[in-house]
């Protein structure tokens, strides 16, 4: 599927109903990541019912025990494009007698993409079809492609508007789950801060309890390139891997486990909890300089 404007191309796929290109018509730039598995074979899955990783790579709920997979189920499903125009495209999967093996809920998950002039506003609505309170976590997985073919991180700066310092948790390398008795603090300077390898040496920073509503990656010289945009999304991740030429930006509504966590679903910090026969509706949207 393709959506197209006068300023922007955005093509997206049935897999995962992942956005697998955003195409810059003013300056030529290919501003998502082009998915080369050296670096990271996705451009921006969308990760449901779980993001990162659950302690013990399982789930609680209801005093079951499931077994859980990296950032979900949803990126590596089909699903069927449902509502389509010029500027906007929904796709829609529901949960399968396969999905209730590792997640017990009868849910429908529709994402929306909404391109307005420089704009991609990403919407997910998730409806609980079962009788019992439906528990998730859902989030964005967007890297951007830097500009220049021979950029690196070093070429680019983030910029958070109106922050003069941030804190921050990490995860373990070992479980991926969130060493939050380990909290970081990034200083910033003018609301921004440089990027580099190092940076990313234990993946991702994660920015808990709403933080960051707006991050930008600008060039060196403080010129904007591609933002974000994700009021009221708890957490926000930032990641990269060694020499690749992105850097992603990743808006959570609840996000991977605390190291240890193992409670029922419904005590998970930042879960979201959705009522019988309900409907939970969150977004974000990405910016094109």
């Amino acid at each position: 599927m393709k959506l197209e404007n006068d300023f922007l191309c955005v093509e997206i796929a049935e897999l995962g109903a992942e956005v697998t290109r955003i195409y810059d018509k003013e300056t030529g730039n290919e501003v998502l990541w082009n998915g080369n598995p050296k670096y990271w074979k996705r451009h921006s899955p969308v990760l449901f019912p779980n993001v990162g990783r659950t302690w013990q790579n399982t789930v609680l709920i209801n005093g079951v025990k499931y077994p859980t997979s990296m950032h979900g189920f949803a990126r590596d499903t089909v699903f069927t494009c449902i509502k389509s125009a010029t500027d906007s495209v929904t796709y829609m999967m529901r949960s399968s007698e396969e999905t209730k093996e590792v997640y017990p809920f009868d849910f429908e998950l529709h994402i929306t993409y909404y391109l307005r002039g420089k704009e991609l506003e990403v919407e997910w609505e998730v409806k609980n079809r079962s009788e019992d309170t439906m528990y998730y976590t859902i989030g964005g997985h967007p890297a951007f492609w830097f500009s220049g073919s021979e950029e690196t991180k070093e070429d680019y700066i983030l910029k958070f508007p109106g922050k003069k310092t941030l804190q921050y948790v990490r995860p373990s390398l070992e479980t991926g789950t969130a060493l939050v008795d380990q909290v970081y603090t990034l200083e910033l300077d003018n609301e921004t801060c440089s990027i580099n390898d190092e940076m990313f040496a234990q993946d991702a920073l994660i920015f808990d309890d709403g933080q960051v509503e707006e991050i930008w990656l600008c060039h060196k010289d403080g010129s904007p390139y591609v933002g974000m945009r994700c009021p009221g999304i708890i957490s926000l991740g930032v990641w990269s891997v060694k020499n690749a030429p992105f850097v992603s930006f990743e808006p959570w509504a609840g996000r991977c486990d605390d190291y240890g966590f193992d409670k029922d679903i419904s005590e998970k910090r930042g879960i979201n909890k959705v009522e019988s026969g309900k409907t939970l509706v969150k977004s974000y949207t990405i910016v094109v300089a």
